[in-house]
């Protein structure tokens, strides 16, 4: 009798086990499948013009192109790429990191069922490496802010971007809470405040969501900590609180 009711409470236990990590894992996908509609990716160009970095060169000379009928060219597009969050979708606001757009000449929101808008920047914030894009487009979804100084360490997070490529947008991850108000983690005039995570975040990722057990926005996912050119997660990854 004592074995059959050992093993009944056993029983019972897996059960219940299996019961919360059944609700775990569900909590988690339903913030991911809120949260993906708000997060967007950002596309950029920035024009380079090549006569004067080519001035000088051999190859650029006329007599050198004309001999082997090569094509003068003038500029050329560097392409780069971030991740955004809408935050107000009426007016079509999009928070990111500034570093993701500054001084580029063209700037293209893509959102999850790929439509692409252009945007424009209407206020931005060199210290705290924030900005602020609109686009015109109707039917948006936005994420609510959460209070930031509420996380406590330990406490899980997602994170939400376009890590690497476009091709890779919306990819959710998730860590927990490693610490909070890191600093001296950015060279320059800058003011650090930033919540550490172990949420996977890699190059791409910048200006994407951080979000809260709740599914509110909490940080602005914005640096790693890298070791040489090696640009890869490392499990130290930064954000700007909200």
């Amino acid at each position: 009798v004592k074995k059959l009711f050992l093993s009944l409470i056993i029983f019972g236990t897996l059960i219940g086990q299996n019961s919360a990590l059944k609700q775990f894992s569900n909590h988690f996908a339903d913030i991911a499948e809120k949260a993906n509609p708000a997060v967007v990716t950002i596309l950029t160009e920035k024009n380079i013009d090549l006569t004067e970095s080519h001035r000088n060169l051999p190859q650029d000379s006329d007599l050198f192109r004309f001999f082997y009928n090569i094509p003068r060219q003038r500029e050329y597009k560097s392409t780069a790429l971030g991740s955004g969050v809408i935050v107000d979708s009426r007016k079509g606001y999009v928070i990111t990191n500034n570093h993701v757009v500054d001084e580029m000449d063209e700037i293209t929101v893509r959102l999850l069922d790929k439509m692409e808008y252009d945007a424009t920047i209407i206020g931005r914030d060199p210290k705290t490496d924030i900005a602020i894009l609109q686009i015109n487009a109707k039917g948006l979804t936005d994420l609510d802010f959460g209070d930031s100084d509420k996380l406590r360490v330990g406490e899980w997070v997602i994170a939400v971007g376009s890590p690497f490529s476009a091709n890779l947008s919306h990819t959710v991850t998730a860590g927990i809470v490693s610490a909070k108000g890191r600093g001296n983690i950015i060279q320059g005039d800058v003011y650090e405040d930033f919540i550490q995570t172990d949420a996977a975040i890699n190059p791409g990722n910048s200006g994407g969501a951080l979000l809260n057990s709740s599914g509110d926005l909490i940080g602005i996912n914005t640096a790693i900590f890298t070791n040489g050119f090696d640009r890869s997660n490392k499990g130290v990854g930064f954000a700007i609180p909200s």
